[in-house]
């Protein structure tokens, strides 16, 4: 089973049914994908969700996500501070690290600093990559 983390920017495209990225939030639902989070992670799933649709939803998205087994829970016990050009970014990358991940899944260019990183490793891949695996 893959392990991934999900960037804010990926969540929210593959949430609507009719988005051709939407077999990734089916495959989580169905068990056959482990995604790692972290509190600052949920925090901002659910911030950028109430922005971008209503805080109902958002609610009802978090919820879902946090009463799946295949919710990984991570709590960082180190900052790498890889990403300097948006360090906000940096607790995705903590999570991957820390949770073990296989890769992040993200279509913001600031994670391309870290395709020039050999230690430690974090592999990164745009969402229109990862659903053709």
């Amino acid at each position: 089973m893959r392990r991934i983390v999900l960037d804010t920017n990926c969540l929210l495209a593959v949430l609507p049914s009719q988005s051709p990225y939407h077999n990734v939030w089916t495959d989580f639902i169905e068990g056959q994908l482990e995604l790692c989070v972290s509190n600052e992670i949920l925090s901002e799933y659910e911030e950028v969700l109430s922005i971008k649709t209503n805080p109902a939803f958002a609610e009802a998205i978090i919820k879902t996500l946090i009463n799946k087994r295949n919710l990984i829970r991570i709590t960082p016990t180190w900052r790498f501070r890889l990403i300097e050009s948006d360090p906000d970014d940096n607790k995705f990358v903590d999570c991957a690290i820390c949770g073990q991940s296989e890769l992040i899944v993200s279509n913001d260019k600031h994670f391309d600093i870290l395709k020039s990183i050999n230690f430690p490793y974090v592999k990164v891949m745009r969402i229109q990559e990862y659903v053709l695996l």
